[in-house]
């Protein structure tokens, strides 16, 4: 790519200077412009396949590939990169819903202060203690906490009390490893708190990049502040959170701008503070309870989204990539192959929705889910597609993360601890939770999968942990 002017300022602290509007703009012209530019084109796929990354510029170009056998290797080396990186692994998790109060006025969610037909509720420790133990008994190891903005119903305070509640509910052999929290952005002192709670990876998303549109999606209530939401991410991990996780709810503004905005909020963050975002989340807008996705023009294609996923692999090479049950069977299987690295299954999205049925767990919840099933049934599906599904959790919990994580990972070394972990976790989920047929599929793919283990020290501690799982001992890792 030819040197070209720099008109922001990726390590600025403001908002505004960081995720640029103009610098933006003059993104879009040049990918729109240079869409069939050839020679152009296959120099930033050159440079792509060094697996070193792309800034948003080059990643928009690419994006904007009209030419079909260019596109066809853009995938390809989605595909490649993916498999290099993370091999056939991928790590499933849960969203746990612990309160719907919430005082701002998002236009695109439910939850919103004016509606009045949702039932309102806050789960108590109690009503926690059995989510938990209800998520357990399906074979979860890692959640994801979300809740609206309430100062009043979901103070701090809460948030930290119902973490502590997730680590310390036991229940068979089931337990909670890793805990991440999506809430609203909050000051550097609360981000302090949720470090000493030992949160695993701090989520929050922008929703859209454009400061015009933010506004108008988001017209009362704290969380309109577009500046202070957007620098959420710099004052946690000036708290000493070492892995933040960004995303967009793709649907709600041109998908173009908030593509090259998320890129620039993650060349941001490395350029900040030396280490981009651990996750991205690609979610799509979806149905709920007083929200029509019709009433946003955005719509994005199943085509575009899977292009988006590919391109941002190959731009953030070594950046986990988060899909929900937003998306049905066939786009979560197309887009696995992409890029996409973690999952959630058998997921609710409504308070309390973990003790009741699915039908029933609709009522107040934040959007519908195009993909309904069972845990069991999507490991199945996994397996019977070539992945290997993880419930690990070892890396936060032996301090790889941060700059430690991305040093392990651009140096592919991580492989050495991600596939044996990935390997005695299934095996844990095989002893306690499977069903009959899912059990032997899952044997079978641990024993195909064992001699992918590089070094003979750890292959064989690994052989010899998976007997003793077998035997009854948990919680083994590299």
């Amino acid at each position: 790519m030819e040197k070209r002017e720099v008109i922001y300022n990726p390590s600025s602290e403001f908002a505004e200077e960081f995720i640029n509007n103009e610098e933006i703009l003059k993104t879009l012209k040049f990918g729109r412009e240079n869409s069939k530019n050839r020679e152009l084109i296959e120099k930033t796929l050159k440079k792509a396949k060094e697996v070193k990354g792309l800034d948003h510029y080059e990643a928009f170009l690419l994006l904007s590939c009209e030419l079909d056998d260019l596109n066809e290797e853009i995938y390809n080396l989605a595909k490649k990169i993916k498999q290099d990186i993370y091999g056939n692994r991928i790590v499933l998790f849960a969203p746990l819903y612990l309160s719907n109060y919430c005082v701002n006025g998002c236009v695109y969610c439910p939850f919103h202060l004016k509606n009045k037909d949702i039932p309102r509720r806050k789960l108590t420790q109690e009503e926690l203690r059995r989510e938990v133990i209800a998520l357990q008994d399906m074979g979860h190891k890692r959640l994801a906490l979300e809740q609206g903005e309430d100062p009043v119903n979901n103070p701090i305070e809460y948030v930290l009390e119902c973490i502590d509640t997730i680590y310390n509910t036991k229940h068979d052999s089931g337990s909670i490893r890793r805990v991440n929290v999506n809430i609203a952005a909050t000051t550097v002192e609360n981000y302090k708190k949720l470090v000493d709670a030992e949160i695993g990876t701090y989520i929050l998303f922008q929703e859209t990049y454009n400061k015009k549109s933010y506004e108008a999606l988001h017209p009362t209530g704290p969380k309109s502040n577009y500046n202070y939401h957007t620098e959420a991410m710099d004052r946690a991990m000036e708290g000493g959170i070492d892995d933040v996780g960004i995303g967009v709810l793709f649907g709600l503004e041109n998908y173009e701008y908030d593509f090259i905005g998320m890129l620039m909020h993650a060349e941001h963050l490395e350029a900040r503070f030396g280490v981009g975002p651990h996750t991205v989340s690609v979610p799509r807008i979806r149905p709920a309870d007083d929200i029509n996705p019709d009433d946003f023009d955005n719509s994005l294609s199943d085509e575009m989204f899977s292009k988006i996923v590919a391109t941002l692999r190959i731009a953030m090479p070594y950046t986990g990539m988060i899909m929900s049950t937003r998306e049905d069977e066939a786009t979560r299987a197309r887009t696995l192959k992409l890029g996409i690295s973690q999952i959630s299954g058998g997921s609710r999205t409504s308070v309390g929705g973990y003790e009741v049925d699915y039908e029933a767990s609709r009522d107040g919840a934040q959007f519908d889910l195009e993909d309904t099933r069972t845990l069991d049934e999507v490991i199945n599906w996994l397996m019977d597609n070539d992945h290997l599904p993880s419930f690990c959790t070892a890396c936060y919990r032996a301090g790889r993360t941060g700059d430690r994580f991305m040093s392990l990972a651009k140096s592919g070394n991580i492989k050495s601890v991600c596939h044996p972990n990935a390997l005695m976790t299934l095996q844990e989920y095989l002893e306690d939770y499977a069903s009959e047929d899912t059990k032997r599929k899952g044997e079978k793919l641990i024993l195909d999968n064992i001699d992918l283990i590089g070094s003979d020290t750890i292959r064989e501690k690994t052989e010899g942990w998976l007997k003793e799982i077998k035997e009854g001992r948990r919680d083994f890792r590299i």
